[in-house]
């Protein structure tokens, strides 16, 4: 019994498409090799039935009792390797096919999780989304193709030399016929693939847009959009339906040419074998057999004929996978280490001291973001950690030790209890209840009261919903954390989503945690309990935040104010509604 996924996939070639399908070829080369093994078994095993055929004929032409038992014994034999044969062939089929697109999958996903935040920068979700919903399934195909087109192949070349063998003349035309059938089909391919192309490419494009549309729907619904947007997304469907008519059109002319051919070939065959017969040049039994070989031959022919289809499809969808191998990060990590301590940003001038709750007051909210993508290393910045350039540590180290949370993270599907807790094991017994005091009771841990000390899974849930002012949606849930999320948390208000997002956040429990905009999706009431309870529930840790809440500044213990993305003014929130005019218009959004 193989395993699939494979536990160790290694790196792709990705040189080029073709290299990239000859590593997976390598990949699974003993596999493939058996595939292949069997698969010229069953070929060969099916063009030994008409000569068999025809042997059998002739001995009751003969009336030739013992060879025809003879004969009919060798055909039991030849149907019962060949269902055994067939079977392993297609067993191999199938794991070549899983195995290729699996090795696939695994690649992209470790790329997409390596890229970050880089890869919906350069890349479309439509294009992404294709990739997993279609080219897999070509690369698959083209692993499993292999087999059957290499036995197909030795299939023919053993029919032509038992024909060529029995007639000349019709071996010949055999031999010749085959080649010229395959060349008058292969025009049909590339306007096939051409159009295969843009039906992808607009597929791709319909993606996108219909993440975009689900993605904003509420906003769409509040400014009343959504008929536009649903207009335009029909406008596109449509065009992918035009561009998916224009490919039936040839490919039904492929299926058509791939039926018309071979019978042609079949008719001249079986007319010439016949006239062959009449004369004596050929038995009866030798014209079933190749009555029978020019029949035979539609398969193999079918299956060059789908090799040469999947394979070009399997390049074009190599191509794309190899494009998204290709991307390197914005931002890359080194190899250093650091102990840790002041993180500072020398563009900005913002400084993070350890231990501390900052908050970073924008004029421009951009700019707030610029900071925390470059204090995290989501982009490129002269940025220090302890004293050591944060450029020189590893990628993993800065992802572990710095952790920027922000509104574009999503909620993962699954119950809500893992999904909270990214970095742990949360399934220790919780009931989380509240009253309208605010305050949080927890039941089923040894102590009802929150122990910021405790190591307990069920206790720092607890704090972390107390945090973030989130124990409402664990009661609204009928199963509480063991409620299982939809896809993006989409069952949950905007509110609820940022005050999860947080949960989780808090619960990473980072060394350095950097939120941008925690509370800008709740009312003011629920701003000002998150922002004291993030005070305490942080008190000793390295925080910081950026918003423009007066509720949340309030309670941060330094409060630095960035215009044109630097350091204009420093100090507590109150001392700088006092000393910075600046800093006041922006936080009172220029109200008195």
């Amino acid at each position: 019994m193989r395993s699939l996924p494979e536990a160790d996939f290694g790196m792709p070639d990705i040189r080029s498409p073709l290299r990239y399908l000859w590593w997976n070829a390598r990949a699974q080369a003993p596999a493939l090799l058996g595939g292949i093994g069997f698969a010229t078994a069953w070929w060969l095993l099916q063009a030994l039935v008409p000569a068999v055929l025809g042997k059998g004929i002739d001995a009751v032409t003969a009336k030739d009792t013992d060879a025809l038992l003879t004969w009919s014994a060798i055909m039991l034999v030849i149907g019962v390797l060949q269902a055994f044969t067939g079977i392993m062939r297609h067993r191999m089929a199938v794991y070549n096919w899983l195995a290729a697109a699996y090795r696939t999958v695994q690649v992209t996903t470790r790329q997409a999780a390596r890229l970050g935040a880089t890869l919906p920068k350069r890349v479309s979700t439509g294009e992404v989304v294709s990739v997993g919903n279609s080219d897999i399934s070509h690369i698959g195909n083209s692993m499993e193709i292999l087999p059957r087109g290499t036995g197909s192949v030795v299939a023919i070349i053993a029919v032509t030399v038992i024909l060529i063998s029995t007639s000349l003349p019709l071996g010949l035309l055999v031999m010749f016929g085959v080649p010229l059938m395959a060349v008058a089909i292969g025009p049909l391919l590339k306007p096939l693939h051409r159009r295969q192309k843009t039906q992808r490419d607009l597929m791709g494009e319909l993606s996108t847009r219909s993440a975009d549309i689900v993605a904003g729907l509420r906003v769409l619904r509040g400014i009343g959009g959504e008929q536009v947007f649903a207009a335009r997304y029909r406008e596109e469907s449509q065009r992918v339906r035009a561009a998916g008519v224009n490919v039936s059109k040839v490919e039904s002319l492929l299926e058509g040419a791939q039926i018309l051919l071979p019978g042609v070939l079949i008719a001249v065959v079986t007319g010439i074998g016949a006239s062959f017969a009449i004369g004596g040049e050929i038995t009866a039994g030798q014209l079933v057999a190749f009555y029978g070989y020019a029949v035979f031959l539609i398969g193999p022919m079918r299956t060059l004929t789908e090799v040469a289809d999947k394979l070009t499809k399997g390049h074009v969808a190599a191509r794309r996978v190899v494009r998204i191998l290709s991307i390197e990060p914005e931002v890359s990590g080194g190899t250093g280490t650091s102990e840790g301590g002041v993180l500072r940003d020398s563009y900005s001038g913002v400084t993070v001291q350890p231990g501390v709750m900052t908050a970073i007051a924008a004029a421009l909210p951009e700019d707030a973001i610029a900071i925390a993508d470059r204090l995290g290393r989501y982009a490129e910045g002269d940025v220090t950690f302890g004293g050591v350039d944060l450029a020189t540590l590893p990628m993993a180290e800065i992802r572990t030790r710095i952790l920027v949370a922000d509104n574009g993270a999503r909620l993962f599907t699954g119950r809500l209890r893992d999904e909270l807790e990214v970095r742990g094991d949360s399934s220790g017994e919780l009931e989380v209840r509240g009253d309208s005091s605010g305050e949080l009771e927890v039941r089923g841990d040894s102590s009802d009261e929150l122990d910021v000390r405790g190591d307990s899974s069920g206790e720092r849930v607890a704090q972390a919903l107390y945090a973030a002012c989130a124990e409402d949606i664990i009661e609204a849930l009928p199963d509480g954390l063991d409620a299982l999320v939809a896809e993006a948390g989409r069952e949950f208000s905007g509110g609820q989503q940022q005050r999860l997002r947080l949960v989780r956040a808090l619960l990473a429990d980072p060394e350095v945690l950097i939120l941008v905009e925690p509370t800008s999706a709740v009312d003011a009431h629920s701003e000002a309990r998150i922002g004291e309870r993030l005070a305490k529930a942080r008190v000793g840790k390295t925080t910081l935040v950026c918003t423009t809440s007066p509720l949340v500044l309030d309670r941060t213990d330094h409060v630095i104010y960035v215009e044109n993305g630097r350091v204009l003014a420093e100090g507590t929130h109150r001392d700088l509604l006092a000393t910075s005019p600046e800093y006041t218009a922006t936080v009172t959004r220029g109200e008195d």
